[in-house]
């Protein structure tokens, strides 16, 4: 005789498993066949690799399949862009690019892909304010005391940068456009040789990550001078905003973006965004740790184009009232 008990309890049971699971954060739909690559168009050890491989275990747990990390570096991020934007869009192939991703269209004359219209968003992961400081001899303690300095001698103290069109870069040229100052742009290759330059005392100021620079700065070589966004950073709570600085329009932050092919379907897209929002949560306090932000709203294919789009126009913008012209 079958115990009726039993099997209405295991019923119950089965059809509670989906609202388990998606209580849990399970996502939606789509899962992987094979192991998914996460192309970084950098070297391994850089922020954005690191960030991609916090992501592996998450993605993995909530997905059934690896996140494979494939450094492609060259060309300014833009190798590993076009390897995914001509990717098969079957969520299998993804990339995690940082703000180079906007600044390509404005350093390459003949670009193989568009970077808002041959990617379909999964997320913008993360935010990273920069910080403006100088050489610990440099005589200014504070941003009124630089930009005076700087406009008593124009374009004599050097900017330590990661590269023409990097991060740094356009963040200098929005100080040197909305401070009306002039200086001297020296470009290096990453954040650690511009930290270096900057200690030695080769350049006078720099504009870099938090994971960039906090090193030196608590060791007293570089002192802070101001951070590129409106509100203050945790790592660095005495360090004041553009607006408290008297300059509230030197704005800038560095991001970090995972998108995949533009005909990606939605149920992908969303099963993607989910486990990468998991990892993120998961990792908050390694992340803060490195001076990266977590904003809630990015995390849309709708949102991250709308967004893409703003940070192009931005930097083309920048760049070229710079005389920056692509080559």
């Amino acid at each position: 005789m079958i115990d009726r008990r039993r099997v209405l309890l295991a019923a119950g049971a089965s059809l509670a498993v989906p609202s388990i699971a998606r209580a849990q954060g399970a996502a939606p739909g789509w899962r992987p066949s094979r192991p998914i690559r996460a192309i970084v168009p950098f070297t391994a050890g850089g922020p954005t690799d690191v960030l991609t491989r916090m992501m592996s275990d998450p993605v993995q747990a909530m997905l059934g399949q690896p996140l494979v990390v494939e450094n492609r570096t060259g060309a300014g991020g833009s190798i590993g862009a076009d390897l995914v934007a001509k990717a098969a869009p079957d969520g299998h192939t993804i990339l995690v690019n940082d703000s180079a991703h906007g600044v390509a269209p404005a350093l390459i004359a003949r670009l193989p892909y568009d970077p808002v219209t041959d990617f379909a968003g999964i997320g913008v992961l993360v935010f990273a304010p920069l910080i403006l400081s100088v050489n610990a001899r440099v005589p200014a303690n504070n941003l009124a005391e630089l930009l005076a300095l700087m406009r008593a001698q124009p374009g004599r103290l050097n900017m330590a940068t990661t590269g023409v069109g990097g991060p740094v870069h356009i963040a200098a040229e929005i100080l040197r456009t909305t401070a009306g100052v002039q200086m001297e742009m020296v470009h290096y290759r990453g954040g650690a040789p511009a930290a270096l330059a900057v200690v030695s005392g080769e350049a006078q100021m720099t504009i870099l990550s938090a994971s960039a620079s906090l090193e030196h700065i608590r060791a007293g070589t570089m002192r802070p001078i101001a951070l590129t966004v409106n509100r203050r950073n945790a790592l660095l709570p005495q360090v004041p905003t553009p607006e408290e600085a008297g300059l509230p329009n030197f704005v800038f932050e560095n991001w970090r973006v995972a998108v995949a092919p533009a005909a990606t379907p939605e149920p992908i897209l969303a099963a993607l965004s989910a486990a990468f929002q998991s990892g993120l949560q998961q990792n908050r306090e390694r992340l803060a740790a490195l001076g990266e932000e977590l904003r809630p709203g990015f995390d849309t294919p709708a949102a991250v184009r709308a967004f893409l789009r703003r940070e192009v126009d931005q930097s083309v913008a920048v760049l070229r009232a710079a005389g920056v012209r692509p080559e």
